[in-house]
């Protein structure tokens, strides 16, 4: 061989490497076939897959390459495959077999599992299919003549949402680095809101509405681009706050693809969503959408079939336009309009890079409707466009798009692993036909080597088993819509993710808890029944039923009820709501910040985090100062002159805490651009989070079972039984069992920089006796600190009398409802909670509050005032009166 030609055939260019290539690809497929369809004793089996997994668990520890990950692909389909084929070839024997003696009932329970495992398997398959080279596209730069980049329309479509949402995406929108005369920000508001049309006009921003609200949000969509004519068009959520950089990392692609028809960016998210926050694991565990932005839609992007996300997104005005605008057939018309525009012959493409950032849903119960949402339409589309029968689609771009639609029939599989244990231990009837041993031999390697690679491909984006404890909770609630759009593809109407509220208290959320618990009452339930059956416990009936001749058959179907109790365990975690009490959240970042105290004088300091409501700044030098005091605050990573008013509401030996007085457009529009808008704000969130270990990931999801478990059934239970029987009466939902009469908060105002009280923060339905911008607790004379003070009659009570039906009348004290002394509220934003509440079969119409306080001699006069809220609502403020004490009666 020529030394030209050993060249080639060393760098894989020669046609006999290709040849020998394609040869050693061909063999191995035919040997793995032929092998994973070997017919294999269990003990031969045993061997065959220990050894399988430990050379699997070699390669795994060798390298971090990704030639190991194709690697670890391929054993794990072959695993899979042969677990797979034994299983179905075994259950077919098993029917055929006269010998075995079998029932109607038998036959659907044996198949029904079968057809959820296949269902694994093929999901299984079509994922490593679908991922198994991620694109990790990178940005295009524009031309250098600003001249040729072109026009860019930004719609922001809103129907219900608050103006504090909407208000910092819009602004941000509007400082975008792109030529001003070039860019369009328009807000679509489908609410039809004065307020929203006022700061628009004030904003300098665009606003429109429609007469009607047709087709939800892509008729909202659909009725502006009617009336723009920009090449482009962005789109976000009215919670998805754009980074400055947004356009300039996203158009290039479309300059240099002149058929690229969309490009989507990631949904990012700032706050936690409910698994985060009331599992406390925010930027600990991911997410449960960074699976889909971080692996899922960067293999897409390989295949061609990125798909549109409703937000965060690109798309060229003449792809809309060719398919007719936004898809409005389903409930999820943003991956409707991308199988549009592929099936038109439009390229797609995704860029993992965050350039917008929004809030995660507050509550289980809305993330779960949101999801139901997402599941029905995904379904929608399958069943009106199905991707395997349309034309126009490449074969791996049907594939992804169909993976990604039956993806949201997991419903019914997962539902069957939970519950089929249960046909064996409860009924007595098959479940899995055949010896213990072998169904061991050959599902132990499938479930370790799909778990092994997982954990490789998906890791940092997914930990191991957390996908179990995902479709848990979302299965119950799934399965009957996804089902009706299979029959009927039209039925349901999109509804809006709420987003910007507060959860005011910690609670356990029962409703959305019921399937959880009642699946976990039947797995104890089956423990107890396999204990009878391994024990061979004679009691009549059930000695009938249990002979007690397979005890190794009793210890698998008892490991895989544990396991069940571990993942319904974790839900019952989830769905304890941890308190959220702040409507802004605040967002962990490091920036230089210069403060100039009251005094004039200077210092400096980082801040280590903020919020659009104040932050924390940790000073760099030893400080002086005193709370309630006014100060300015300059950020220079903006432009080193724009200040911020700010009241220090906290201090600390090394920290201050400031909050931002109320601020005027121009400053809100800085804070934006600070807070949301730096190209490099959401960059790096995951690099500080640990790597995926699959045994240190199961060893948290017993944890998190463990606490759900004991703090559901043993706390809860001990709760309930030292609950007074007036107590015991309350059910229902916080916002009926809890009447404005009830509930009541007193907000001490204190000076601002204008010589007005600061606003009262609302909290929902939860009461608050607070205090705002007082005196610190010592001056330099020594004294006692001002302070507001609310006093406890100690009369003993007034007991509630009994009334004809129908009419109540309830008399009472805070002594009364367990408050212990008299209320002393000191420092700046202090407050005190008291909560009350009547039986659910009492509604008030009418009720009369008397308050009593005193002020401290020590506050002035012109610049202090209570506010009293209820229900977090203000109705009241109260100027300090010479009197030592006021009564003041309030008619809700």
């Amino acid at each position: 061989m020529s030394s030209s030609l050993w060249k080639d055939f060393e760098s894989g260019d020669s046609p006999l490497f290709r040849l020998l290539r394609f040869v050693v690809l061909l063999g191995g497929v035919v040997f793995l076939i032929l092998t994973g369809v070997l017919d294999l004793t269990w003990p031969q089996q045993a061997v065959l897959g220990l050894l399988t997994v430990l050379v699997a668990l070699w390669i795994d520890r060798s390298s971090s390459s990704y030639l190991v990950t194709l690697t670890l692909m391929i054993a794990s389909c072959y695993s899979t495959f042969r677990y797979g084929y034994w299983r179905i070839s075994y259950t077919i024997k098993f029917f055929l077999d006269p010998g075995n003696h079998w029932t109607l009932l038998d036959a659907f329970f044996i198949w029904t599992l079968v057809g959820a495992e296949s269902y694994a398997f093929a999901i299984l398959f079509l994922g490593f299919m679908q991922t198994i080279w991620p694109l990790r596209r990178t940005p295009v730069p524009l031309p250098d003549d600003v001249d040729e980049w072109p026009a860019v329309d930004i719609l922001i479509p809103t129907y219900n949402e608050p103006m504090s949402v909407v208000r910092y995406t819009a602004l941000a929108a509007i400082n975008i680095d792109w030529p001003a005369d070039k860019l369009g920000v328009y807000i679509l508001d489908d609410g039809k809101r004065e307020e929203f049309r006022q700061f628009a006009e004030e904003a300098g921003l665009g606003y429109m509405t429609r007469d009607d609200n047709f087709h939800a949000k892509a008729g909202n969509i659909n009725r502006a681009l009617k009336r723009l004519d920009a090449p482009y068009v962005a789109i976000f959520d009215c919670d998805h706050v754009p980074t400055r950089s947004f356009l300039q990392v996203t158009i290039g692609w479309f300059l240099r693809d002149q058929n690229l028809g969309m490009l989507q960016t990631p949904h990012h998210f700032y706050s936690p969503d409910p698994f985060e926050r009331n599992l406390e694991k925010f930027r600990i565990i991911p997410n449960e959408g960074e699976l889909f932005y971080g692996i899922v839609q960067d293999g897409n992007d390989f295949w061609n079939a990125t798909f549109f996300c409703g937000s965060c997104a690109i798309l060229r005005r003449t792809a809309i336009d060719e398919i007719g605008g936004i898809a409005v057939e389903t409930v999820t018309e943003d991956a409707h309009t991308a199988l549009r525009m592929q099936k038109n012959g439009w390229n797609t493409a995704y860029i993992n890079i965050p350039q917008a950032a929004g809030l995660a849903t507050e509550r289980l119960s809305g993330h779960v409707k949101q999801r139901i949402r997402w599941a029905r339409g995904m379904i929608q589309i399958l069943r009106t466009d199905n991707p395997l029968m349309a034309s126009g689609l490449k074969i791996y771009q049907r594939i992804c798009y169909f993976n990604a639609m039956t993806h949201f029939l997991y419903a019914f599989p997962r539902l069957i692993f939970l519950t089929a244990p249960l046909i064996y231990l409860v009924l007595g009837h098959t479940n899995v036909p055949g010896y213990w041993a072998a169904i061991l031999a050959y599902a132990f390697p499938h479930l370790v080597l799909s778990s092994m690679t997982n954990s490789r491909i998906q890791g940092q984006h997914r930990h191991s088993f957390w996908n179990e404890v995902y479709e848990t909770i979302l299965a119950p609630y799934i399965l009957l819509p996804t089902m009706l759009a299979i029959l009927n593809p039209k039925l349901g109407s999109f509804n809006v993710t709420a987003k910007g509220g507060v959860v005011n208290r910690r609670f356990f959320d029962s409703n959305i808890a019921q399937p959880f618990i009642f699946m976990i009452a039947m797995n104890f339930f089956a423990i107890l029944m396999g204990a009878i059956r391994f024990f061979y416990i004679p009691i009549w009936p059930l000695n009938v039923l249990y002979d007690g001749q397979h005890p190794g058959t009793i210890i698998m179907n008892l490991i895989w009820v544990f396991f069940n109790l571990v993942i319904l365990g974790v839900c019952l975690s989830v769905a304890w709501e941890n308190q959220q009490r702040r409507q802004t959240v605040r967002i962990t970042m490091n920036v230089q910040a210069d403060l100039q105290l009251a005094s004039g004088l200077r210092v400096q300091g980082v801040t280590a985090d903020m919020s659009t409501g104040g932050a924390m700044v940790r000073m760099d030098h030893e400080f002086t100062a005193t709370m309630g005091e006014a100060v300015k605050v300059t950020l220079p990573v903006l432009d080193a002159t724009a200040t911020l008013p700010a009241t220090v509401v906290g201090i600390r030996k090394d920290s201050l805490h400031i909050q931002f007085d109320p601020l005027t457009l121009q400053e809100e529009e800085a804070l934006t651009m600070i807070l949301y808008s730096r190209a490099d704000s959401w960059l790096g969130w995951g690099e500080t989070r640990e790597p995926d270990r699959p045994m240190k990931s199961l060893a948290l999801i017993f944890h998190l079972a463990w606490k759900g478990l004991t703090q559901t059934f043993i706390r809860g239970l001990m709760k309930s039984k030292n609950t007074a029987p007036q107590r015991q009466k309350q059910k229902g939902k916080l916002a009926t069992s809890i009447v404005p009469l009830l509930l009541f908060a007193l907000l001490l105002g204190a000076p601002s920089l204008l010589g007005q009280a600061r606003p009262f923060r609302a909290l929902g339905l939860r009461p608050q006796i607070s205090a705002a911008s007082l005196p610190s607790a010592s001056d330099t004379t020594g004294s006692v600190a001002d302070s507001a003070a609310l006093p406890v009659p100690q009369d003993g009570g007034v007991p509630v009398r009994a009334v004809a039906p129908g009419t109540f009348d309830n008399l009472f004290t805070l002594a009364d409802i367990g408050v212990p002394d008299t209320i002393v509220l000191r420092g700046t934003d202090a407050y005190h909670s008291v909560y009350f509440s009547v039986p659910q079969t009492q509604v008030v119409k009418t009720a009369t509050m008397k308050l009593r306080y005193h002020f401290s001699p020590g506050l002035i006069p012109q610049l202090s005032h209570l506010k009293v809220s209820l229900n977090g609502t203000l109705f009241a403020t109260l100027p300090v009166v010479v009197q030592s004490s006021a009564s003041t009666p309030q008619q809700p």
